[in-house]
């Protein structure tokens, strides 16, 4: 290991590092040793030569470190397969009931640029840094022993890699898979293309929210907005909603709802609507004048896409989530649940309960919040990684 190159930090670099951030910047580097060929493995040292830990190099990206230990390491298979072995041990604690959860959380795992979710017996793979994508063997053969799946399929078909400079990369790593999977998520089943679904196929950073959201929305008229595959409707009308409505932008996701809808034998209380949801909200609340608006439904889940991707698009992103919660709020029967969630890392849990307060205020609505909402466990939260955090939500009861 003495062979490695080594990367030395400016002064006053080091302390970010030390408190357990991964990620070296090249405007953080004060110099390296000799020079290291992108995707090797580097040590990494503050100005006075003390090693603060070893990861892979990258030097077009912005990153040009992505730490992987606070110790010097060898990135072999079997390094693969105990740091899985760690993780998946986690999940096990945490969600002791679940088929399907994510394995492998990048940062949150200590394995920055890999992503591995597990769908009952198929792993999808998704890698975003160089240096993890030249050791993709090893990390297939380190899940092959742990779970010896029936397939694994990557998906490496997000911006991020980019920025990485690697292409785009998806298929069939190991296995056979042919058309959709059934996933189980709490005792209900949930058709999904692993190959062409959102992120790996599921919003597997919901699956404990669904029972959560369900227990307050067990009863009456539910309006599912956002709804995907149905996810938190379908777990509702499970609870006892006497009819769940689903609303998504996409003609396949709510094909995809109905299905499951069927899969499950609740489509009695369910229908479907492939709509613009900001339009039909729009359209919903719409009166003439002297009109008074009746409120028709007794709980509203809203679980929209990101609005934003980087910090610039905040104030865009908070104006839609106003708008989308303003409206939700009019619609919403006094003693009714409204239940959100914000799923940009860039909006603070605090910047959006108070969005969704200064809707209330101009809906002229008063809310008793009811619950906090957070990713699963299955997607760890690392205090001093503030990236790890990214899913927040929040319950709220119309008072009046």
């Amino acid at each position: 290991m003495d062979s490695l190159p080594t990367v030395l930090l400016k002064p006053g670099e080091a302390d970010r590092i030390v408190a357990g951030h991964p990620w070296v910047y090249g405007t953080s580097i004060l110099r390296l040793s000799r020079p290291a060929a992108d995707g090797e493995l580097v040590q990494v040292k503050d100005h006075r030569q003390r090693l603060l830990g070893s990861g892979f190099f990258n030097s077009h990206s912005k990153i040009h470190v992505r730490l992987l230990s606070p110790d010097r390491i060898q990135p072999d298979q079997a390094f693969f397969e105990e740091r899985i072995r760690l993780a998946l041990e986690v999940r096990r604690r945490h969600l002791p009931g679940a088929s399907s959860f994510r394995v492998v959380n990048a940062e949150s795992d200590f394995l920055s640029g890999l992503i591995v979710d597990k769908y009952e017996d198929v792993l999808v793979v998704q890698i975003s840094s160089l240096g993890m994508d030249q050791r993709k063997s090893l990390i297939v053969e380190a899940l092959q022993r742990v779970f010896s799946p029936r397939a694994i399929l990557e998906r490496g078909d997000m911006a991020s890699r980019k920025f990485e400079g690697l292409p785009d990369a998806g298929g069939l790593l190991q296995g056979q898979l042919e058309g959709p999977l059934t996933v189980n998520l709490n005792g209900l089943k949930f058709e999904t293309d692993l190959a062409a679904g959102h992120k790996t196929g599921l919003y597997l950073d919901q699956q404990t929210n669904y029972q959560r959201v369900a227990g307050l929305a067990d009863r009456g008229q539910v309006l599912d907005a956002f709804s995907f595959l149905g996810g938190f409707g379908l777990h509702a009308a499970r609870a006892g909603a006497e009819h769940v409505h689903f609303l998504d932008q996409s003609p396949e996701a709510i094909a995809a709802a109905r299905r499951n809808a069927s899969l499950n034998g609740l489509t009695d209380k369910c229908s479907f609507e492939s709509v613009n949801v900001f339009d039909w909200l729009k359209a919903q609340t719409a009166t003439r004048p002297h009109e008074k608006l009746i409120p028709r439904w007794d709980a509203i889940i809203l679980d929209p896409p990101s609005f934003t991707r980087n910090r610039a698009a905040v104030p865009d992103a908070l104006r839609g989530y106003k708008e989308i919660h303003l409206r939700s709020l009019k619609l919403l029967k006094p003693g009714g649940t409204l239940a959100t969630f914000c799923c940009s890392h860039h909006v603070p849990a605090n910047l959006f309960r108070d969005t969704v307060l200064s809707a209330a205020y101009d809906a002229r609505r008063i809310l008793r919040q009811v619950a906090t909402f957070s990713q699963g466990p299955d997607h760890p939260i690392i205090p001093m990684i503030p990236e790890t955090e990214y899913l927040k939500g929040f319950a709220f009861e119309l008072v009046r």
